[in-house]
């Protein structure tokens, strides 16, 4: 369902618990991003009706889930801050080709693969994180990222047919795990 090749290692929860406030605030960022690229797709390709209405349902729940996030870290009494990105997407997005329509391809799967990573590390947070609060409140997010990654590859079909977007989408996934492997980041929601 996720189209994911490996799943995560078990040493990114061990390294999650030792620094939740971090995770959460890289998390807040993640969602920002996530509704900035929901956006820029919508600037960018804007004669597919489909894609503009997926994409205002994509950004106003990616904002909602921003503000969620930092409501969490208010309560918890964690500031709000920068924090150096992981390599993740940025090696993801250096995988996009640069002319359409594969671009226009890329782009969403990329952002389909980055979804289904963030719905499979929402559930190993809901049930393994030992905090009831987090794991309530990942658990209430994991279907919403299910479906921002269907609705992504969905997506990329508009512009390639549906086997050539499936072939991709196994590049992609095998390139997304290999990233995932070679990854020194610090704990990071994609780490």
């Amino acid at each position: 369902m996720l189209n994911l090749k490996t799943p995560t290692s078990p040493r990114w929860l061990e390294s999650v618990r030792g620094d939740v406030n971090t995770l959460l605030i890289d998390h807040a960022h993640c969602e920002k991003k996530a509704a900035g690229t929901a956006l820029n797709l919508m600037f960018y390709y804007v004669e597919k009706e489909s894609l503009l209405d997926a994409m205002t349902t994509i950004v106003n729940e990616e904002l909602d889930h921003f503000r969620q996030v930092r409501e969490l870290l208010r309560k918890r009494g964690v500031r709000f801050r920068r924090l150096p990105p992981s390599s993740y997407g940025r090696k993801l997005n250096d995988l996009v080709r640069k002319n359409e329509p594969g671009r226009a391809v890329d782009r969403l799967l990329v952002a389909g693969l980055i979804e289904a990573r963030s719905c499979e590390r929402f559930a190993i947070l809901r049930d393994g994180i030992g905090d009831a609060e987090l794991a309530a409140f990942y658990g209430s997010l994991f279907e919403s990222e299910a479906r921002h990654h269907t609705t992504y590859v969905r997506l990329a079909k508009l512009f390639a047919p549906e086997e050539e977007v499936e072939a991709r989408l196994t590049e992609l996934a095998e390139a997304e795990s290999r990233i995932l492997a070679e990854s020194t980041d610090p704990v990071r929601m994609h780490s």
